[in-house]
């Protein structure tokens, strides 16, 4: 990973409004050794206008974790909108949530997303999350480039 990001590490905007999710995948992140930067946010309002801000106080991000539930507009809207949106075709996003159901997955795959993940329930387990996504998306996958 260190060769693809020589001079800044990844940005990885999480979207999720449980303060305990945001700390305890932050965490994750910090004890897989991944050299990410994590923003967050914490609806789906706030990620439109973080999108629309970016290169101006802050990077593009090089990946969304995306909640479904979310206060004001909600995860499936955010997709619909930025898979809508000519500005953000390439970012890959990757819907974690809490929910299992069938409906929400084929909902979320038929908006673009890139994956559909279930939230882990043991910081364990959120630690193992964090490692694989840096092990597929960031070590394996080949990422377009993204706007500075």
């Amino acid at each position: 990973m260190k060769d693809r990001y020589p001079s800044q590490p990844p940005t990885i905007l999480l979207v999720e409004d449980n303060p305990g999710d945001v700390r305890l995948t932050r965490e994750a992140f910090k004890s897989s050794a991944f050299d990410a930067t994590i923003e967050s946010v914490t609806n789906g309002d706030e990620t439109l206008a973080y999108l629309a801000d970016c290169g101006d106080s802050h990077p593009y991000p090089h990946l969304l974790l995306l909640d479904l539930n979310l206060p004001k507009t909600d995860g499936f809207d955010v997709l619909e909108e930025l898979r809508g949106n000519d500005d953000h075709p390439q970012l890959p996003i990757l819907v974690l949530t809490s929910s299992q159901a069938d409906e929400d997955v084929l909902k979320s795959y038929e908006l673009s997303a890139n994956a559909y993940l279930t939230k882990p329930d043991s910081p364990e387990e959120f630690v193992e999350m964090a490692e694989t996504i840096e092990s597929f998306w960031f070590d394996e996958v080949q990422l377009p480039p993204f706007p500075s």
